[in-house]
């Protein structure tokens, strides 16, 4: 079985694998994780540390994702000294981050790099090589995976061709319209913002999922199994 989940937002890993229990999820199954694992929750980094340990999962890039890979200077010597001679750019860089709850995920890695610096240097690494997408196919259905939709969309045009931020950062209306032949599953939009009927599960449309539930702001996450579209909370 095929299963994606989205947006996590350091949730507690004990809570995320009591979802995976429920949804019967095995070592036989396979689980995408379409970004943002990280931020305004403070479990982020035991969440990307644990999801380098597991070989039948795979993580896409989310903009949280992007955020904390630009601020990665931090995590070479993280000392007062060392803070102290960041680059107006890099405080820049670091204060978007903090803005956008960054800030217990940047504990949390402080906090493995002490442990040891390996596990933190590992984390990156794996974030480094995190696909922007995926296109795959799951009992005859075709399935584009991403973080946020797909900005600027034109059926014609290659998923190469896309920028980055345009995969990281899309919002999609209620209106959207994607590929006649491919269903899009996407998350980063609570999909509350779609209207309050939505809040809380995930919301489908003849050619797009968005399965954000809003962890951040206290729902649960949820999972979807591809085979049969069904839901798991």
């Amino acid at each position: 079985m095929v299963f994606v989940t989205s947006d996590l937002h350091g949730c507690p890993l004990e809570e995320f694998q009591q979802l995976l229990d429920r949804a019967e999820f095995t070592e036989d199954d396979f689980l995408f994780v379409l970004g943002d694992v990280i931020d305004r929750g403070k479990y982020g980094a035991e969440l990307l540390l644990w999801l380098t340990e597991q070989s039948n999962m795979q993580l896409l890039l989310g903009n949280h994702e992007a955020l904390l890979l630009a601020c990665d200077f931090l995590f070479e010597e993280v000392t007062e000294e060392s803070l102290s001679r960041l680059s107006k750019e890099q405080i820049h860089l670091l204060e978007v981050w903090i803005r956008n709850g960054g800030a217990p995920t940047l504990a949390g890695l402080r906090k493995l790099l002490r442990r040891d610096a390996e596990l933190v240097y590992g984390i990156l690494d794996y974030l480094r090589d995190a696909p922007l997408y995926e296109c795959i196919a799951v009992n005859g259905r075709d399935f584009v995976l991403v973080h946020a939709g797909l900005e600027n969309f034109s059926p014609h045009r290659p998923l190469p061709d896309y920028e980055p931020d345009e995969l990281l950062c899309a919002r999609p209306a209620l209106d959207t319209e994607y590929f006649d032949d491919a269903t899009v599953i996407f998350g980063h939009t609570p999909t509350g913002c779609f209207g309050e009927q939505y809040r809380g599960s995930a919301l489908k449309t003849p050619g797009w999922i968005c399965i954000d539930t809003g962890a951040a702001s206290g729902n649960l996450p949820m999972l979807l199994r591809l085979d049969d579209l069904r839901e798991f909370y």
